[in-house]
C-alpha cells in the first residue's frame, strides 16, 4: 500500500522574525536620539526662571563663565574685540539673536559690560540663556 504522493510545496523563507529584528533596531535608534541634544555654548551653570522659553534658532552665542572670561561660539574673545565679531558674524543678515550664556555665578558688572557692548551693534537682539526651574508653575507668584 502506497500512500498519495503529496505535491511538493515550494520552499518559503519566514521574514516575520527578521521584521521585528528590524524594528526593534528601529525603536533603539528612535529612542536614543531622543536624548540628544544640541548644545551652542560652553558648559556653564544657568540660572532658573520660570517664564524661559527656548529660541528656535541660535545663530551667534556669547558665553560669560564664573570667571568672566567670555567665549563667542566657544571660541575665546576680548571684550572689546566682541562687537568687531559680531557685526562680522552679521555681515549677511540683518536682525539675529545673540544669546548671552551667563553662569549664574559670573559677575553683574562682567554681564552688563557684555550687554553695553552688544548693544553698540545694529540689528543684534539680545536674549538670556536660562534653564526653566520645574519647582514654580505659572501660578505662583515670586
Amino acid at each position: 500500500m502506497r500512500l498519495p504522493d503529496e505535491p511538493d510545496i515550494p520552499a518559503q523563507i519566514n521574514i516575520v522574525p527578521m521584521i521585528d529584528v528590524i524594528f526593534a533596531i528601529l525603536t533603539f535608534f528612535i529612542m536614543s536620539t531622543l536624548f540628544l541634544t544640541r548644545s551652542e555654548g560652553l558648559p556653564v551653570n544657568l540660572p532658573k526662571a520660570a517664564t524661559a522659553k527656548s529660541e528656535p534658532a541660535v545663530p551667534i552665542t556669547v558665553t560669560i563663565d564664573q570667571g568672566g572670561k567670555i567665549s563667542l561660539n566657544c571660541e575665546p574673545l576680548n571684550l572689546n574685540a566682541l562687537p568687531e565679531r559680531i557685526r562680522e558674524l552679521m555681515s549677511n543678515t540683518s536682525g539675529v539673536v545673540v544669546i548671552i550664556n551667563a553662569d549664574e555665578n559670573a559677575t553683574h558688572g562682567q554681564v552688563v559690560a557684555v550687554m553695553d557692548r552688544l548693544r553698540q551693534v545694529e540689528g543684534a537682539k539680545l536674549a538670556i540663556a536660562t534653564m526653566s526651574d520645574p519647582s514654580r508653575t505659572a501660578t505662583q507668584k515670586p
